[in-house]
């Protein structure tokens, strides 16, 4: 397992936060880890989709981080954006519970597939808190040095950037806040809209408006939300 070389389609903006915390000894023992896991077990996503959250859109270009837990575990699902599946794919509860929240902060038509990357075109950056799994098994690779990766792409964000907004949904992505500064940035946080945990909150807290309402005030432009 070579990560470095997953990042050469990525833009420099990541490449420079990513490729040194590469040579640190727990992402060393995080690709030996891989390595074998890929051995004994199924892992997802694909090694090729895992910096997909990255691909096409430079640091500078983030309008809003919505964060997650793990990829999803069900073969064919995970592609490397956070609640995404590919068109045909179909839609997991958890996304389908983002949709209806859409449709009720702001009026917008649940789409037929699951796909977000027209989000990620606008300036979203769907990131997990771990970026694989095993197959069938929810969290399998936490606490195995992914977290303290996406803590410094985070601490990146908020360092080199400016006026973004972080939707943090369940408890492992709330932890990402403490690596946010609130005087740069807006931080809105929720449950998780899995169905486990949606009707504690996720439901009526309206991130999209709030997130494009604090984009407008900041003079940038407000995410078209409609996929």
């Amino acid at each position: 397992m070579n990560l470095k070389a997953l990042t050469e389609e990525l833009d420099s903006s990541w490449q420079r936060v990513i490729n040194p915390e590469l040579a640190q000894d727990y992402m060393v023992a995080l690709q030996k880890t891989l390595a074998q896991r890929q051995r004994q077990a199924t892992v997802f996503p694909d090694n090729a989709a895992i910096f997909n959250a990255f691909k096409g859109l430079p640091m500078n270009e983030v309008k809003v981080v919505i964060l997650g837990q793990d990829p999803y575990h069900g073969a064919g699902q995970a592609h490397g954006l956070s609640f995404s599946v590919l068109p045909g794919v179909k839609i997991p509860p958890s996304l389908r519970n983002i949709y209806q929240e859409l449709a009720d902060d702001l009026g917008v038509e649940a789409p037929s597939h699951g796909c977000l990357e027209r989000w990620q075109q606008q300036g979203v950056l769907l990131l997990n808190n771990v970026l694989t799994v095993e197959q069938g098994q929810a969290a399998s690779h936490k606490g195995k040095g992914w977290e303290t990766l996406t803590d410094a792409i985070i601490e990146a964000i908020n360092q080199q950037c400016q006026d973004v907004v972080f939707l943090l949904w369940g408890a492992p992505a709330q932890k990402k806040a403490k690596n946010v500064d609130p005087r740069r940035h807006k931080v809105l946080m929720a449950p998780h809209p899995s169905p486990l945990s949606a009707y504690r909150g996720f439901w009526g807290s309206k991130p999209f408006s709030q997130a494009n309402k604090y984009l407008s005030q900041r003079g940038r432009d407000a995410i078209d939300w409609q996929l």
